[in-house]
């Protein structure tokens, strides 16, 4: 058999797609800030941006999120980094511009606390419910138990087969 004289374009354009594609995965990182001078400012940077929402795609982090949004806000929490703020200022600083929904974990308060008492609540109403609807049902069992065994033992004189 003798080869096709498209086999070596075909071979190039094979090599060329499976490169692009290799370089693709690289250059979907989605953080493209400049590393923190700082080790543990890095951290803190790495944690603070997992723990803020992305304000757009509002079910990603800071980090994960590829939006220009996200991009500024990545920046602004480098800044503010830099700028020698604590961990819980920045918080401070994100939640009064963007407000509580910008938190993974929202902060207990008397505005959001029915958010962490009603759970509980809501399964103690629900056990309370199914302990009286099982109860209910035991008392309804046992009754018709005694009284159905009088009913058939007396048909009223309806004749047999």
């Amino acid at each position: 058999m003798r080869p096709s004289r498209f086999a070596p374009a075909l071979l190039l354009s094979a090599g060329l797609a499976a490169l692009g594609l290799t370089a693709s995965f690289s250059a979907s990182a989605v953080d493209n800030t400049p590393p923190l001078p700082d080790p543990q400012l890095q951290q803190r940077y790495f944690e603070l941006t997992h723990e803020l929402r992305c304000m757009q795609c509002q079910n990603e982090a800071l980090a994960d999120s590829p939006v220009s949004l996200a991009a500024d806000l990545r920046l602004q929490v480098r800044e503010l980094l830099l700028a020698g703020q604590s961990d819980d200022q920045i918080r401070d600083h994100m939640v009064a511009r963007y407000g509580e929904f910008i938190l993974f974990r929202p902060r207990m308060s008397a505005r959001n606390a029915w958010l962490w008492g009603a759970p509980p609540v809501l399964m103690l109403i629900g056990l309370v419910v199914a302990w009286r609807v099982v109860r209910t049902r035991r008392r309804l069992v046992g009754g018709d138990d005694d009284g159905g065994d009088a009913d058939d033992a007396d048909d009223g004189g309806s004749p047999g087969p």
